[in-house]
């Protein structure tokens, strides 16, 4: 015996869906399969750059720093992995060669840039920025090699820089590059920049979902994200991470002491160290391009610009040593200077505070000089130190005064990093989760939130990238998007004539009725239409000048003969953003307008340039109804 269910059972309406939801689920992710895997590759290569360029700067930071001035920065962050060097003999600290090995290294740096890839001066997440709004997600081939080679060469030697900078360089580099080998629409090859640029930060600083948010949110200064962005950031993320991790290890890079936040009074001290990170960030944006402006203005050629830079990096790193009583904890504003962090998140509370804020000022110094002046290297990772020394001052300095609303300054360190930094690159969000996978400290989300967000408000509209835009309405790479936008909300026939103001063509038209009318008309084609009126083709101009050189079929030559018959016309109905595809469809700068797409009747026609019209009409007077006219 059959069981047939009758059509209404509400067993079968309910598995009637299933199709649907899988043709939908099969479509979505055909168009997404191949950008997904495509990002899944950008994260092979963020994670094998990373592990490149990390033992890259760590051997150059040895050899240059170790070996020849006989300064080693310590503790490294406890969540580095070791690296075992071959045995060199020991010797004393030397710190006048403070003055030479970093001059060397920004002097070799800068050569190497400035001759090859010029693009690759100074932090290069803010160059990635740029070639997504400006560039179409398009990166030299060669600029994430000779970053990588000169950010090595210029941290290494005692230069004031991130790792990030780099890294992001390297996985954008190569999403570009992919972008342009399978010839990806631009929007797809900023998409595939963005995720690389996501995936290095992931690695560098083993945080996978604050690389993701990163990537999204860096590109602006409001507080806007680039959805489309997030998804293929992750997946590229996830694999950079992993990649890296199976080298280096999966724990946190900074290890520190159990920190909790038990009391909700303790707010107020954490919103001092939000006013105080804002305050800081100002400091630090205004000194690094007060001081990229004066090296821009000095007389002598870019490529020793950074040489002068590391020199006076080298120098201020020297009289602070030479200040503070020959301590070599405050060499921490040269280099990468993560052991400055380190050391504060373990020290006890007897700590001094005026060594950290002189580890804070000196390194917004430096990293000025060193980056300003052209030298490669990111500014992320100087942030941190300046951001984590800073709010350690302070952390001391309350705890001293209330020690029950500040049990460890530690915190402050914690969530100074993230405050320092939401406000200085207006990346509250992205930030919060950094620091937090950072430092595992996830205990402290919660003031870190507070001062992130407090931060951010509070700072101003300079940021240390200098190519975000404010939000997606003034970024060039979206400006289509919203002349879209606009346009969708006019329709075409708001811009019709009468039927009488309109020229035409017929077919048996001569050559010299045809030139005659497209005079009269001043437009650069023209319809061909039968007796009824219904569309045949269009006559353009261009046709008509090549047929009128030929004297001797001038009086041969028709309008059936000129006319193109595949032209798709415009309907009364049609907005402004379908006219302005079919433009490019038709290859022509003025379509014919029918009354529908069956009788193709004739009723007028639009000129391409009035859609701008338009649209400067509606921004400057939305609520105003369309000026119409001859089109």
């Amino acid at each position: 015996m059959n069981f047939h269910l009758p059509d209404s059972s509400p067993i079968r309406r309910f598995f009637g869906w299933f199709p649907e939801i899988l043709k939908l689920s099969r479509v979505r992710l055909q168009t997404q399969v191949r950008l997904l895997g495509l990002a899944v590759l950008v994260g092979i290569v963020a994670g094998v750059g990373a592990i490149g360029f990390y033992l890259a700067t760590r051997a150059v930071e040895h050899y240059a720093l170790g070996v020849l001035v006989g300064y080693h920065a310590e503790p490294h962050p406890g969540g580095e992995p070791a690296i075992s060097w071959p045995e060199t003999p020991e010797h004393s600290f030397y710190p006048w060669l403070l003055l030479i090995v970093p001059t060397v290294g920004g002097l070799l740096s800068g050569v190497l840039v400035f001759t090859m890839a010029p693009e690759a001066e100074g932090h290069g997440t803010d160059s990635v920025i740029a070639a997504y709004h400006r560039g179409q997600g398009h990166i030299r081939t060669r600029v994430p090699l000779v970053k990588t080679v000169a950010s090595a060469l210029t941290i290494g030697t005692g230069g004031s820089g991130g790792r990030e900078g780099p890294i992001a360089q390297i996985g954008a580099g190569f999403g570009s590059l992919l972008g342009g080998a399978l010839r990806l629409r631009p929007a797809e090859r900023r998409v595939l920049m963005a995720a690389g640029m996501g995936a290095g930060i992931a690695a560098v600083f083993r945080a996978p979902l604050a690389g993701t948010i990163f990537a999204a949110e860096v590109l602006y200064r409001s507080p806007e994200f680039e959805s489309e962005v997030i998804i293929p950031a992750g997946f590229a993320s996830v694999v950079s991470y992993c990649v890296f991790g199976a080298y280096s290890g999966w724990n946190p890079i900074f290890t520190i002491p159990s920190l909790a936040f038990t009391n909700p009074w303790q707010l107020g001290p954490y919103l001092l160290l939000a006013v105080f990170m804002a305050l800081l960030a100002m400091l630090y944006t205004r000194c690094f391009y007060g001081l990229k402006s004066l090296f821009g203005r000095l007389p002598m050629r870019p490529h020793f610009r950074p040489m002068l830079g590391a020199f006076l990096t080298g120098l201020v790193g020297l009289l602070l040593y030479t200040l503070m009583g020959n301590r070599q904890e405050v060499l921490a504003v040269l280099a990468f200077g993560y052991s400055a962090i380190q050391d504060a998140m373990t020290l006890d509370t007897g700590a001094s505070a005026i060594l950290l804020l002189t580890i804070a000022l000196g390194k917004i110094v430096t990293t000025s000089l060193t980056i300003g002046s052209g030298g490669s290297g990111g500014v992320f990772g100087p942030s941190m130190v300046i951001g984590g020394c800073g709010g350690g001052s302070l952390g001391i300095l309350i705890h001293n005064a209330f020690p029950g609303l500040v049990p460890h300054p530690a915190s402050f360190v914690i969530v100074g990093m993230a405050g320092f930094f939401a406000a200085a690159a207006k990346t509250p969000f992205s930030t919060l989760i950094i620091v937090s996978e950072m430092t595992g400290g996830y205990h402290l989300l919660l003031p870190s939130l507070w001062v992130c967000a407090i931060a951010f408000i509070l700072s101003d509209q300079q940021s240390i990238y200098s190519s975000q835009v404010e939000g997606r309405s003034r970024s060039p790479a979206h400006q289509g998007d919203f002349v879209r936008e606009v346009l969708a909300e006019i329709c075409v026939k708001d811009f019709l004539s009468p039927r009488d103001r309109m020229l035409v063509l017929h077919p048996e038209d001569s050559l010299a009725t045809i030139l005659s009318r497209l005079s009269t008309a001043s437009i650069p084609a023209l319809p061909v239409v039968d007796p009824e009126d219904r569309l045949l083709g269009v006559v353009n101009l261009d046709e008509v000048l090549l047929a009128s050189q030929l004297p001797s079929l001038t009086t041969l030559v028709l309008a059936e003969d000129l006319m193109r018959g595949d032209i798709q016309p415009l309907t009364p109905s049609d907005t402004l953003d379908r006219a302005l595809e079919l433009f490019v469809e038709n290859d022509l700068l003025v379509l014919p307008v029918v009354n529908d797409s069956e009788q193709r009747r004739v009723v007028g026609s639009v000129r391409r340039f009035e859609i701008a019209g338009a649209y400067v009409r509606r921004l400057h007077a939305p609520m105003a109804l369309p000026v119409k006219g001859r089109i």
